[in-house]
């Protein structure tokens, strides 16, 4: 397969050596260092690649010191530091590099929002631009194809889901899934301030699973687990900002009718929501073909907003009579709603209690048939 060229990386070429460290961020395996190869050309003789997941890169930076830091540095051009939230005062020690090597371009990359938070945001204030690259989206992986070439794709991506390993080797889609939802998923996770607790993380994530499309009750978590109700908020925080799920909140503008405080949480992918669960069954034959197409859909939304339109806000909506909207946009003063329907046989439209509640709102069914100007094209 040729490589995937990123839509994010036309950002980032724009802000080559112009004064900023580029901190790229993404879960592990969605092809960060891929994309910089690509960018940078790997082995080019002024780039110098550093890999702070070894333990002789990750002493050798820790030395804030401009002297030794130069011995590192040299000639090169370009430095771009992967996995750079292993380094201890990883923020400072960008800080030094962008404030005494002027003309060289930092670039930074970072698997996990725990540790980059903490230590590079704050001492690189005015310094940086942060850039988030997510596993592939439909409009990356099929830019030279048309909708009804992707529809026919749509059924191994609903199960096997968009990460760039999985994608470009299908026939070994789910051994490597699996491979990569016990050998990395967690491992940001539990080397934050020592947590140690994989077996809760496991079962937690099983229970987001089930209940991918529906609203969560923390409480309710906390019960089934057994665990405090701060213990759930605190691990899928841990989990969001590690790039597994996201949570979508609720649309609300009269909390007296409408639910206001709670969300849906959603996995960045597919693929590994079912290998959570350890279902790779064909979508002909699911119960759950609903909620796959749901998080699936949602999620390429949330990538192309990302990119085209940051500005958007995204929610769900339902009231207290159980009337609900899968997805709701708002971008200035307009509402957009969305239902996702993954049967193209039946009529579908947004409730009338929605409709009712925001007559200007405009509303949209996104189906196999029509999803393209959803998630492909930017709409």
């Amino acid at each position: 397969m040729k490589v995937v060229a990123r839509i994010v990386q036309t950002e980032i070429e724009k802000w080559v050596h112009r004064g900023k460290v580029l901190v790229v961020t993404g879960a592990r395996q969605v092809g960060k260092t891929t994309m910089l190869e690509d960018m940078f050309e790997y082995k080019a003789p002024t780039t110098l690649w550093l890999n702070a997941d070894e333990s002789r890169v990750r002493t050798r930076l820790s030395e804030l010191d401009i002297a030794a830091l130069q011995n590192v540095v040299g000639n090169y051009k370009t430095v771009i530091i992967d996995e750079v939230q292993r380094i201890e005062n990883a923020g400072l020690l960008l800080k030094l590099l962008a404030d005494n090597f002027k003309e060289v371009q930092f670039i930074a990359t970072g698997s996990s929002a725990l540790d980059i938070s903490e230590k590079i945001f704050e001492p690189l204030t005015g310094r940086y631009l942060l850039f988030h690259l997510y596993p592939f989206a439909l409009a990356e992986v099929y830019n030279d194809k048309s909708a009804f070439e992707i529809e026919g794709k749509l059924p191994f991506h609903l199960v096997y889901g968009n990460y760039p390993g999985i994608v470009k080797h299908p026939n070994d889609a789910k051994i490597l899934l699996s491979n990569l939802a016990n050998q990395y998923l967690y491992k940001d996770v539990l080397v934050w301030k020592d947590i140690r607790k994989p077996q809760l993380l496991d079962n937690l994530l099983k229970l987001l699973s089930y209940q991918v499309g529906s609203e969560v009750s923390i409480h309710e978590l906390s019960n089934q687990l057994n665990v405090s109700s701060e213990t759930i908020d605190t691990y899928i925080d841990l989990l969001e900002k590690s790039f597994v799920i996201y949570r979508l909140p609720a649309y609300s503008t009269n909390p007296r009718k409408e639910v206001s405080k709670m969300n849906k949480i959603f996995f960045w992918d597919n693929g590994i929501r079912n290998a959570v669960i350890g279902n790779y069954d064909d979508v002909n034959i699911r119960q759950d073909v609903g909620q796959l197409w749901e998080n699936f859909i949602i999620s390429e939304r949330m990538k192309i907003n990302a990119w085209h339109a940051p500005d958007r806000e995204s929610y769900f909506w339902r009231n207290y009579n159980q009337s609900e909207v899968d997805y709701v946009e708002k971008e200035r003063n307009q509402l957009t709603a969305f239902e996702m329907k993954w049967n193209t046989q039946k009529k579908h439209r947004v409730t009338k209690a929605f409709t009712n509640a925001y007559a200007e709102a405009k509303t949209k069914i996104i189906t196999p048939l029509s999803f393209s100007d959803f998630c492909v094209n930017q709409d």
